[in-house]
């Protein structure tokens, strides 16, 4: 089916089509149109554009008005103030548009694709071999999760990237552990789940740290054993191998708990890039984008300055020869560049490390491996913060472990759930599959709802509150959705362009109509925040008209009904869209 183009973009159209026609010296001309709470839309345009062309602004936009065709889409329009044009739409026109949508069987409800979508190759989810999961890993998995879904579904190519921290010298103490005892990752069953393959890798970390710090033989065994690593020796690596698989077990728990799919290949880790870090350095030197100093390749940069006032390097070789983050950086942009032929580079990556990327980047763009064909940005966010405004720790001051979150949450959202359950006629199962949906959801939406870069207050209370900005409003408008198309009997959804509407099925129609410009918005601009709040902002249009417009009453005509009906199941739709493109469920009974 065609793309469903909106009342936004045909006013915008008439209306640049009568500026041009009204003052063709200026050439092409923007109206500058805007939702008002005045009219259906203003258009702010003509004020510049008089400006420029020294032109009495009220009087260009009465020419304008004279250009304009008014009834089929545009009701009417008028001056305001200086030279406002306030517009508002017929009730046909926003009837036949939603209809056009609801008739779109592909589930895009009527949404273009980009007009010109490419490849970006997107970095989150970014866990540690070996290492419990702890609530800094919420974020880069929640937000780079609902970037793909959006990037996905505007049309771009998006290839996954986990860069999981298995490299390093710490490896050299466990594999070397467990060299000594073998039996330490046995498994008691065939089957193993996530939380006692983490019990292992703990058990064995701890055991290895304390013989690590406490016998200096073992020690020097265990540097010897990185260099092993290092240098390829096949036991060494199948021995570090058996850290990634265990570990593996783990991750998977954690991102299938938090309903986010992670494929194995999509898996690469600092690993990956090994066989690339001596060529990324000789590049680099050869090119005299870096340089030596004491001994280390180094790249310097005039505008990175440390708190003592002087240049800060990057550091890509150490002096002994050894590679940092940089070199693993480095060889992972060659590497998406010029093998997998990436266009963008987006990394979902803590805003505690703009630094590092903002120098990596750089010395990316002076080695000609990012140009203005191909772009990194780094989607900083911030901290998750407990109620008290500072980062989320346990009582105890140590870091929360992300599986005993997600479980609190779930806990917390069964019971919710369990209140009504009665009320709703849900099975055990569905109280339990619901309480998932909507413990999960609620930590996503949070997340989600803030603008990426600013810090969060965690807080499970509001989280799962039925009231205010919460996921649980939204799934709970979604469905009692259901329940009024369930409750509709004989009568179906159906669309009565003739109809007459109410100011509240008006304001609820127009801000459908918006929903593919404002996907299309976040995807440019990486902005999820931004789709949940037209989320909630959807539901509480809704909440106006279930107050203002009843469905179902025995007094309503039986086209009005239809077509209450046909408003509320598009609702229904795009809540659905929008909220699996921030990765949340809404289930169809609550």
């Amino acid at each position: 089916m065609a793309p469903v183009t909106s009342l936004t973009a045909s006013v915008h159209q008439r209306l640049a089509t009568a500026l041009t026609a009204a003052l063709p010296e200026a050439g092409p001309a923007d109206p500058l149109l805007r939702r008002s709470d005045r009219a259906d839309f203003q258009a702010n345009g003509i004020l510049a554009l008089a400006k420029k062309a020294k032109a009495n602004p009220r009087e260009l936009a009465a020419q304008v008005v004279a250009q304009v065709v008014t009834g089929d889409v545009i009701k009417e329009i008028e001056v305001s103030g200086p030279g406002f044009l306030n517009v508002t739409i017929t009730d046909r026109a926003i009837t036949e548009n939603l209809a056009a949508r609801y008739a779109d069987d592909t589930a895009r409800l009527g949404v273009p694709h980009a007009a010109k979508p490419g490849t970006t190759v997107i970095d989150y989810a970014q866990p540690n071999v070996a290492k419990e999961m702890h609530v800094g890993h919420l974020r880069s998995a929640v937000i780079g999760d609902a970037v793909v879904q959006i990037l996905e579904f505007t049309g771009e190519t998006v290839v996954r990237r986990h860069h999981i921290g298995d490299w390093g010298t710490q490896f050299g103490m466990l594999i070397q552990f467990l060299d000594e005892h073998p039996h330490e990752l046995d498994h008691k069953e065939s089957q193993v789940s996530g939380e006692e393959a983490m019990s292992n890798l703990d058990r064995l970390y701890k055991k290895a740290r304390k013989l690590f710090d406490s016998d200096e033989e073992f020690k020097t065994r265990a540097r010897r054993r990185v260099v092993d690593l290092q240098a390829g020796d096949p036991h060494t690596l199948a021995t570090w191998q058996k850290f990634v698989d265990e570990s593996k077990i783990y991750f998977f728990s954690v991102f299938e708990k938090l309903d986010i799919e992670i494929r194995d290949p999509d898996i690469v880790g600092e690993s990956g890039y090994n066989d690339m870090l001596a060529e990324t350095c000789r590049l680099l030197e050869e090119s005299g984008v870096a340089v030596r100093s004491e001994g280390a390749l180094c790249v310097f940069f005039e505008d990175v300055k440390g708190p003592d006032g002087n240049p800060v390097p990057l550091i890509v070789q150490k002096s002994d020869g050894g590679y940092g983050y940089a070199a693993t950086d480095l060889s992972a942009i060659r590497d998406r560049v010029f093998d997998i032929k990436a266009d963008t580079l987006l990394y979902v990556v803590d805003a505690r490390q703009s630094l590092h990327f903002k120098m990596v980047f750089e010395t990316a763009r002076r080695a000609g491996w990012l140009n203005e064909d191909v772009k990194a940005h780094q989607l900083a966010f911030g901290t998750v913060l407990g109620k008290d405004g500072k980062p989320f720790k346990t009582r105890e001051g140590e870091t929360v472990k992300l599986v005993d979150l997600l479980d609190e949450a779930v806990d917390r959202a069964t019971a919710v759930v369990g209140e009504k359950r009665e009320k709703v006629g849900l099975t055990d199962e569905e109280v339990v599959e619901n309480g998932r949906y909507v413990g999960i959801g609620a930590v996503k939406y949070a997340d989600l709802s803030t603008s990426a870069v600013r810090d969060y207050k965690f807080d499970l209370d509001q989280m799962v509150s039925l009231n205010g900005d919460t996921s649980v409003y939204l799934q709970y408008a979604y469905a009692r959705i259901q329940s009024i198309l369930r409750k509709a009997g004989e009568a179906r959804p159906a669309a009565h362009p003739e109809l007459e509407l109410a100011p509240a099925e008006r304001a609820l129609g127009l801000h459908l109509d918006q929903f593919g410009e404002l996907v299309a918005e976040v995807a440019a601009e990486y902005a999820p925040h931004k789709l949940a709040a037209y989320l909630y902002q959807l539901a509480s249009h809704l909440t106006t008209f279930y107050d203002q417009c009843h469905v179902l009453s025995p007094d309503n005509a039986p086209e009005v009904v239809e077509n209450r009906l046909f408003l509320v199941d598009l609702t229904g739709r795009t809540l659905h869209l929008g909220m699996a493109l921030l990765g949340i469920r809404t289930p169809g009974k609550l």
